[in-house]
């Protein structure tokens, strides 16, 4: 019996033991198959390791505090919801769109409880200069709030003018508050702006805190990845682009300057905006809802323009289900009759999206995917690439940006139906980050969307099947390998 001493063999009891251990919880836990076997692969070929990983990483996990302010925050959204529906803003004209449209309505209000809103003006901006200058307009009109949250806050160049801007609407006696993702903005958060702000009374917080002893109780991945700024209720931004000026951040990392675009809106959807602004910091702080929604100055919103928008808004513990987000781009791929076009910098699908694409191919509808010929993570980049095949096999055209690291996140469905927001399409954006998306129901907008996403295809080249087939066994190898793990990143 003495080897049963020997410290190998204790190692190899205690592994066994913890892998047996890990794949019960893995199994009681109910995630997608493909997450399940990539967490069981990497905690049987990490001793010790792997598992310390999973407890770290591997369940949506948040902590009881905010899961019990997400309660309380349903209640607010259903009060809402009575208050828009007596203002007539849910009388969308269904007949006007292709028919899928009210189907996707039904659907994300089923999933998240937030309806489609008529009457809403929508102005898409690609160049980032003007993004950032337009920004700073309204917050020099502001008249009694800014309303600002972004994942990344970066210094340097027009970014700063945005805080100058902020630091002047506080002395006219704006209220402003500032709520930046922890990871994310670490940077700008430590430095000397974020302390301007908070010296003059401006309330600046950080989201999802990362330390260690907070890691026990909820994740320290789970990422605030949206970005909104709302000035006086009324007007109000969202889309792929952080708080960055693009010639000053990153400029190390080898891809360019990073392409984003946002859009400007104008209309009842803004409150949707405010209220997920609002939904963020009050589970951040703690503040009193009644008191934060009298504070603030959110309410209802006339229509203003043609758009008839659905805000959805994603992430471990809010709506009514785990996938809605993915749900409704299911829908919106199936819908498809003529053409789908996207633009993601980060394509890492699921099963079901992978087969959603190859489907649409396959029964006649071109699709045209847009993904940045170079992007800031290795292991990411791999792991697009091992989809490559699959998806040309089925006749997707897959065109990659040479511009820089195009950013920006869309989907034009036959020119009608599109989404637009800060939803990248891996499986980070999908489960475990705070995200955004607006579903535009407009030929107007899907129009203009679409001819950006056209404008991005002039700096494409098109991926070449036959040259694709002709890489290297090594290259496929480490694809395919970054591809065990894709459910993971």
């Amino acid at each position: 019996m003495d080897f049963l001493l020997h410290p190998s063999t204790l190692a190899i009891i205690i592994h066994v033991v913890i892998v047996i251990s890990i794949t019960v919880r893995v199994i009681n836990a109910r995630p997608v198959p493909g997450v399940a076997l990539a967490w069981l692969f990497v905690v049987g070929a990490l001793p010790f390791v792997g598992a310390m990983i999973y407890l770290a990483f591997g369940e949506r996990r948040i902590s009881r505090t905010r899961a019990q302010r997400y309660a309380e925050q349903r209640t607010a959204v259903k009060d809402w919801f009575i208050g828009v529906s007596d203002m007539g803003t849910l009388a969308v004209d269904w007949p006007r769109h292709p028919p899928a449209a009210d189907r996707m309505d039904r659907l994300g209000f089923a999933a998240t409880g937030l309806p489609t809103l008529i009457g809403n003006k929508l102005e898409l901006i690609d160049d980032t200069e003007q993004i950032l200058r337009r920004i700073i307009e309204d917050i020099e009109r502001a008249k009694s709030t800014v309303h600002m949250a972004f994942y990344i806050w970066h210094p340097g160049g027009t970014a700063d003018e945005v805080v100058e801007a902020v630091l002047r609407a506080k002395e006219r006696g704006v209220t402003c508050r500032i709520l930046v993702d922890d990871l994310g903005s670490a940077k700008w958060l430590r430095g000397k702006l974020c302390k301007r702000l908070r010296a003059a009374g401006i309330q600046v917080e950080a989201a999802l805190e990362v330390g260690l002893f907070r890691g026990l109780i909820s994740r320290n991945d789970l990422r605030l990845h949206r970005k909104i700024c709302v000035v006086d209720g009324e007007v109000g931004y969202t889309g792929s682009m952080n708080l960055v000026d693009p010639r000053f951040f990153k400029q190390g990392s080898g891809v360019g300057q990073w392409v984003d675009a946002m859009v400007r809106v104008e209309g009842p959807v803004v409150e949707g905006l405010f209220g997920s602004m609002l939904s963020d910091w009050q589970r951040e702080t703690g503040e009193d809802i009644p008191t934060l929604i009298e504070d603030s100055g959110i309410r209802h919103l006339e229509p203003v323009g043609s758009a008839d928008v659905q805000m959805i808004t994603s992430g471990p513990g809010e709506g009514y289900v785990t996938d809605g987000i993915l749900q409704m781009l299911m829908k919106m791929f199936y819908a498809a009759r003529e053409e789908i076009i996207i633009t993601t910098p980060y394509f890492v699908p699921d099963d079901s999206m992978l087969r959603a694409l190859r489907g649409a191919s396959g029964h006649g509808v071109r699709v045209e995917l847009i993904v940045p010929a170079k992007v800031d993570s290795l292991l990411v980049r791999y792991a697009s690439r091992s989809y490559f095949d699959d998806l040309m096999d089925a006749g997707v055209h897959i065109r990659q940006y040479e511009g820089g690291l195009l950013h920006t996140k869309s989907i034009t469905v036959d020119g009608r139906i599109s989404m637009f927001g800060t939803l990248n399409l891996d499986m980070r954006s999908l489960w475990l980050n705070f995200e955004l998306s607006l579903f535009v129901y407009d030929e107007d907008f899907g129009g203009r969307l679409r001819a950006l996403q056209l404008e991005y295809l002039k700096h494409c080249k098109e991926v070449n099947h036959a040259e694709w087939r002709a890489r290297t066994g090594g290259v496929r190898f480490a694809e395919n390998c970054a591809r065990l793990v894709s459910p993971l990143l």
